[in-house]
């Protein structure tokens, strides 16, 4: 289990990923919670081992989405139990070239890494959200859930389609926060860094940071008039698809 709310998340202990946990549990403002053994978020799962497979398969899932780019996903390619629909929604890591770039040269500091992940989850919050939308109307497809979804470390692309969803569902700002920042205890890297990286360079890219997701929730917010509102004009969901999805979801 995870330091958060009691004993939320509720995580799935893995021997060859990380950071796969349950999104249920959570409460709502208007006190309802959502439901568990619905909606999994996680890291990749390329890794899983046999007994793992097993673990993964007893939740049931019917869903996979990947939200890796095509080659991330080329070059780890998911295992998975037998009977789960895999469906790519590929986010490319944009900012991963200019990363390499700084980190090769080793005049990479703190602020820069920031800088760039603060470029990608901008992304997230506008060009993206059409992989979002994509994923919140896969939930509402007949026989789709259990459904899991993920990225490489469940970190950003997934943590911001975590908090999207929370959020949607009426969970509280603090609440989704807590889920983001849960990563920080659960997902364990196996990424060699060059020779010479600044600790604090490694620290800032392999942490999920607070204000990053603040800044893209309010980004992907601005302009609408409520959480309904941002849903209809740019996920898709108008009032009927959004009531379907908390009556699925919701408990």
């Amino acid at each position: 289990m995870s330091a958060g709310l009691g004993t939320l998340p509720r995580v799935i202990a893995l021997q060859g990923a990380t950071n796969l946990r349950d999104l249920g549990g959570y409460a709502t403002a208007d006190g309802r919670r959502m439901r568990f053994g619905l909606v999994f978020r996680s890291a990749a799962l390329a890794g899983l081992t046999d007994d793992d497979l097993a673990t993964v398969g007893a939740l049931g899932l019917r869903t996979v989405c990947d939200l890796r780019g095509l080659h991330e996903a080329e070059r780890a390619p998911s295992r998975l139990p037998d009977g789960v629909t895999a469906v790519p929604m590929p986010i490319e890591p944009t900012v991963g070239a200019s990363l390499r770039d700084i980190l090769e040269r080793g005049q990479a500091t703190g602020e820069d890494v920031f800088s760039l992940l603060a470029q990608a989850y901008t992304a997230y919050a506008t060009a993206k959200l059409p992989v979002y939308r994509a994923l919140f109307a896969t939930m509402l497809e007949a026989d789709r859930l259990p459904l899991l979804f993920h990225c490489s470390a469940g970190k950003d692309r997934t943590g911001f389609g975590a908090a999207l969803l929370l959020t949607l569902l009426g969970v509280p700002r603090a609440t989704v926060m807590q889920d983001y920042l849960a990563t920080n205890g659960l997902w364990r890297s196996e990424r060699v860094f060059p020779p010479g990286t600044a600790p604090e360079v490694a620290q800032t890219l392999m942490r999920a940071h607070a204000p990053l997701l603040e800044a893209a929730l309010e980004r992907a917010l601005s302009g609408h008039d409520s959480i309904d509102d941002f849903a209809e004009a740019s996920l898709g969901l108008d009032a009927t698809r959004l009531r379907a999805l908390r009556q699925k979801l919701l408990e």
